[in-house]
């Protein structure tokens, strides 16, 4: 937030008729975190979403810390509806309603990853053609691989709201499961921007599977997808993410 110029407000307020009134200093809240006073005074029934706050700019952060500090009911109500409001859900909602975009423009720019897979269980008959690089329709994995590099530079064509990334990385492995007949697919994802790329990891993970579904669907139409996770993720405010349901494996044995 720029500075105030001090002195040139004093000699301005000194004219007022009548004259103002001083009032105690308040200093800007922080950013890493929703002061106490501000969470006790809104109440359960008013919540503030750390990101929420984080998205805020400085004069709404600013306002809040001093309604709740005077701690007039019907103020702190207007002013948690006119400046939260329905971000308090997600911060992909208006204030007043509806949804928007969320803008990354003040995000500072880092390198960020995310891994997912997926996984697509055939039959023993179906899985042994696809090894063996027999299938009716060719080169299963080859086409699968890049149908799902495709698919996560489309990502904000298929999700809304979705921002669209020069993704500076992306890469489909396969993993076999010869015991169970299936195929695991991990989808790594790499950018240098301003937001994540969960959502590209995820949908290349996803038509990847999709993909080997469709190639061999003759041989099985009763195979099945998923479940499909996010296994990791780095960068950003957030930080690192490791799920519990899943682990990268160490070196990914690729299927030809």
């Amino acid at each position: 937030m720029d500075q105030v110029d001090e002195t040139a407000a004093r000699a301005s307020i000194s004219q007022a008729q009548p004259p103002g009134a001083p009032t105690p200093r308040l200093n800007a809240p922080p950013t890493d975190n929703v002061p106490e006073i501000i969470i006790s005074r809104l109440g359960e029934h008013r919540p503030v979403p750390l990101k929420v706050w984080q998205d805020l700019m400085p004069l709404d952060r600013y306002v809040l810390q001093k309604v709740t500090a005077k701690n007039r009911t019907e103020r702190v109500s207007a002013a948690y509806d006119e400046i939260i409001g329905s971000t308090a859900i997600s911060t992909h909602l208006r204030t007043q309603g509806g949804v928007h975009m969320v803008s990354i423009t003040k995000k500072k720019v880092s390198h960020r990853r995310a891994i997912a897979e997926s996984w697509i269980t055939t039959t023993p008959d179906a899985f042994a053609r696809l090894i063996a690089a027999t299938a009716p329709k060719g080169d299963v994995l080859g086409t699968a691989r890049l149908a799902g590099i495709m698919a996560t530079k489309k990502t904000s064509d298929l999700i809304p709201l979705c921002h669209a990334l020069a993704l500076s990385h992306a890469e489909i492995d396969f993993e076999e499961d010869v015991a169970r007949s299936k195929i695991r697919v991990l989808c790594t994802v790499e950018v240098e921007g301003r937001t994540g790329v969960e959502m590209e990891a995820m949908v290349g993970a996803n038509i990847a599977a999709l993909t080997i579904y469709d190639m061999l669907k003759s041989l099985d139409r009763g195979m099945s997808i998923g479940p499909t996770i996010l296994l990791e993720k780095t960068g950003g405010r957030s930080g690192t993410f490791t799920s519990d349901r899943g682990a990268p494996s160490a070196s990914v044995k690729e299927t030809q």
